[in-house]
């Protein structure tokens, strides 16, 4: 049985295919294509999906799609994947359902709370739900305009930033900010009535379209003019106020139980996971790594195989490889394309081996190995690494290769049996999705990667995730005595990440990373 998972259709498309209740593939169409296409079927991401599943369009039985739906009208979408896919049946899945599935069947649990929050996918901007099994059952629900994504979005143009873009941005700018604001959010995030908000409207005016949007009444509570610009000191202050706020109502909403499962875009929002995790109000819980509006993809598909198609078998997200891999012959032919110089390792101890040596050279390493991540986050197979040996590492990493502000940190990746000797963390670090804290003998080691007081955004390894990766920190951990590396985003300049050989080529070579490993293939500057 193929059933093919569509979502994000109005910005963040992406495909999954389960194959007999399998995960096989998964990717989102812009790191295929390298551009936005809003609006229309994610074709490359498609064609992906079936090549990875072994299977032509006549074996799909059914498609999955995830509303909202592209602009043109349902019909004509309708008729084309029809006529594209014959045998299939089209099953429509509401967006904020899509994000409980994504949460709950790829999580460990057999029964479970779920709580989906985003802007306002389907005008639903929030959900509560019981499941068990396999049933997922609504208990709760919240409308737009009562949406804690859209108020920060707001605040993130305030701040200066793309609302819908930069949100990640007030997040980490949050890290060194204090609490003086957050009770003016705790205001507007109106929870009197019962623990989900009712956004209070008087702090908004209709007549103001940028800058968030807000009323006077807003800046009167800030204790600024009318209108002015958030003094450059009182940024960090109001992004922790709103970062502090969004944490405390969140937890209200999900309440307490043995077991939370959290998806839809808020779920990205790693200090928010972290909140969570901390409250005591839960035991265990449980993130979709790739929260957003991609992931509905993968929450489609397992709705109709659990739902429409009623299998009990749950599916299983074992990992996030999910997208291509490149063998050999097809990174040596992009290589002599560009008549590039290349050397080519034997085997992967001598791969490993060198990459350690350039390492601990203090060189910046590109390292694109396997299939490439699904999601935001690049977990070992897409990343850029650099050694917390290296006094300038943050300055080289974040200045002159990835381009961006000093307040955005990156990750600690580090063994999952080592971890615990280093840093404190919970399980949703295997997947990045949520921070941990540097232990007190550390402080100073990863003074580099660290926000605010002592958190660390750290990346936990496993053996049978990522056995290449996992054996180059424990090398890493040989050659030096600290088996961790700082990992980052193989993507430059607002790009999504890297996904073949060319675009790895492209993106080396315009920027200042030292050397790079394509397989097992090495370039050097």
């Amino acid at each position: 049985m193929v059933i093919l998972g569509i979502g994000g259709l109005l910005g963040q498309a992406a495909t999954a295919v389960l194959k007999d209740g399998e995960l096989v593939a998964a990717a989102e169409e812009r790191k295929l294509t390298r551009r936005r296409h809003p609006g229309g079927l994610p074709e490359e991401s498609l064609a992906y999906c079936l090549k990875q599943a072994k299977a032509d369009a006549s074996c799909v039985e059914a498609i999955a799609l995830v509303r909202p739906l592209a602009a043109t009208p349902d019909t004509k979408l309708h008729l084309e994947l029809r006529q594209r896919f014959p045998n299939a049946r089209l099953v429509l899945v509401d967006h904020h359902l899509a994000h409980a599935a994504s949460a709950y069947y790829a999580s460990p649990f057999e029964d479970a709370t779920v709580l989906t929050l985003d802007r306002a996918g389907d005008f639903r901007c929030g959900a509560h739900w019981k499941a068990s099994g396999t049933q997922l059952s609504l208990e709760h629900e919240s409308y737009f305009p009562d949406s804690l994504g859209h108020l920060y979005g707001r605040v993130t143009e305030l701040l200066g930033f793309e609302a819908r873009a930069d949100e990640h941005k007030v997040q980490w700018l949050s890290a060194d900010g204090d609490s003086r604001y957050t009770g003016v959010f705790l205001e507007i995030l109106d929870t009197a009535q019962d623990d989900w908000p009712r956004i209070d409207r008087s702090f908004f005016s209709s007549d103001r379209l940028s800058h968030g949007g807000f009323s006077e009444k807003f800046y009167q509570r800030l204790g600024l003019a009318d209108g002015a610009e958030v003094p450059d000191g009182a940024k960090v202050h109001v992004a922790a106020g709103i970062q502090r706020a969004i944490e405390q109502t969140v937890i209200r909403m999900a309440g307490s139980g043995e077991r939370l499962c959290f998806g839809g875009g808020l779920g990205l929002n790693v200090l928010l996971v972290d909140a969570l995790e901390r409250s005591g109000h839960w035991k265990e819980v449980f993130v979709q790594p790739a929260a957003g509006n991609s992931g509905t993809a993968i929450g489609a598909a397992a709705y109709t195989w659990h739902g429409p198609f009623r299998q009990t078998q749950r599916i299983r997200m074992d990992h996030l490889f999910l997208g291509p891999s490149f063998d050999p012959e097809e990174i040596k032919q992009v290589l002599e394309n560009c008549k590039l110089r290349f050397r080519y390792m034997l085997t992967t101890d001598e791969l490993i081996d060198t990459a350690v040596g350039e390492l601990n050279e203090h060189k910046i390493v590109a390292w694109m190995q396997g299939r490439m991540e699904f999601g935001p986050r690049a977990l070992g197979n897409r990343s850029i690494l650099a050694s917390p040996l290296d006094p300038y590492s943050t300055e080289n990493l974040n200045i002159f290769i990835k381009h961006r502000e000093s307040f955005r940190k990156f990750a600690a990746s580090v063994p999952v049996e080592l971890a615990s000797k280093y840093f404190e963390t919970g399980s949703n670090a295997r997947f990045l999705a949520t921070v941990g804290r540097v232990k007190t003998a550390y402080t100073k080691t990863f003074a580099g990667a660290v926000l605010g007081e002592n958190l660390v955004r750290v990346h936990t390894v496993t053996e049978k995730d990522n056995p290449d990766y996992w054996r180059l920190l424990h090398a890493a951990g040989k050659a030096t005595g600290l088996p961790v590396l700082y990992n980052t985003s193989f993507n430059l300049f607002g790009d999504p990440m890297v996904c073949s050989p060319r675009d790895a080529v492209r993106s080396f070579y315009s920027s200042g990373i030292d050397a790079m490993f394509v397989g097992h293939f090495l370039l050097q500057k």
